[in-house]
């Protein structure tokens, strides 16, 4: 368990667990960015319909597909990353497709060069901090690698998409169920191609009640700045309408600032008690702007991002004077 604990990317369950799931996200951005693709592998273990699958997300268009497969069909290694479902296999340093499903055809390999992992400490194995270690948590969360680059190419019903010098990031959540709502962006395509944004807001239920959490990073010139829950950070302001949402976050030493401008969405599939039969929306193809000054009012750091991943589930925003 404790190995488990200090190795969030590997898979964090076992197949005798009843309303359980577990998914990684793998994305991808070509270097010109005309093309963005996302690959969710992952398990369902509910009693009615167990189930190991793949989703695809063209970021570009808003296509998604959810491809099924037999638990048979999912297979692991216990002490690195190496998932393999199907005759497709994802790993932390490439991945192979061979997905044939109804309309959708597509294979590949896609080398993972130059990986940035997130920084962990004893007391702080992931991103999740000293939550890690927080029993009866429906969701957990782990970012498996902030930024890498990309050498490879997949073929989608035989139209070939070169990915080489594009940019990829991989997360994973494991539990239950997905959060009752929450908001998730996602960018590392930057003009400046060594930074990395993430946040993400929930409200998190635990013993019969709730909080409201939130953890988030700017990875830049080789820096992680950290804004969380659990490192006393505060979400200063959060405003939101139909086009964008903006949000400043402050720690003890900086305050980030970041806005975020929707564009095509797609439909996600997502777990609510370890069955994927819940619906989302998700934007692979946003624009976001950052700042980031010390407490002095200092420029830290400014740049815009494209092809930014987010998520906004509406009820978010009836809790957030919790905060």
């Amino acid at each position: 368990m404790l190995l488990k604990i200090y190795k969030p990317e590997i898979f964090q369950g076992n197949l005798t667990m009843l309303n359980y799931f577990e998914g990684w996200y793998f994305k991808h951005v070509s270097s010109d960015l005309q093309q963005v693709w996302s690959f969710i592998p992952g398990i369902a273990l509910t009693s009615h319909d167990p189930h190991s699958f793949i989703q695809v997300i063209n970021g570009i268009t808003g296509q998604t597909e959810y491809i099924k497969y037999p638990m048979e069909q999912f297979t692991w290694e216990k002490n690195t990353l190496y998932l393999k479902i199907g005759d497709s296999v994802f790993t932390d340093k490439y991945i192979d497709l061979n997905i044939e499903h109804e309309n959708l055809k597509l294979t590949g390999h896609i080398d993972y060069n130059n990986i940035v992992k997130y920084p962990q400490t004893f007391f702080s194995p992931g991103i999740m901090g000293w939550y890690s270690f927080v029993p009866a948590m429906e969701c957990k969360h782990a970012i498996v690698s902030v930024n890498h680059y990309l050498k490879g190419e997949i073929t989608v019903n035989g139209k070939s998409i070169v990915l080489d010098a594009g940019k990829g990031y991989i997360e994973k959540d494991w539990g239950t169920s997905f959060p009752e709502a929450w908001i998730w962006i996602q960018c590392n395509n930057f003009s400046d191609p060594g930074t990395s944004f993430t946040f993400s807001l929930a409200k998190i239920p635990w013993l019969g009640r709730f909080f409201m959490g939130f953890i988030a990073f700017i990875y830049t010139k080789g820096r992680f700045f950290l804004f969380s829950t659990y490192n006393k950070s505060t979400i200063t302001h959060i405003e939101h309408d139909t086009s964008s949402i903006t949000i400043s976050l402050q720690n003890n030493k900086s305050v980030l600032r970041a806005k975020v401008v929707k564009n095509n969405f797609g439909e996600l599939r997502a777990p609510a008690s370890g069955d994927m039969s819940r619906r989302i929306k998700e934007s692979i193809d946003s624009t976001i702007d950052l700042t980031l000054h010390d407490n002095s009012g200092n420029l830290i750091y400014e740049d815009s991002g494209k092809r930014a991943g987010l998520e906004i589930v509406e009820e978010i925003f009836s809790y957030i004077q919790t905060l």
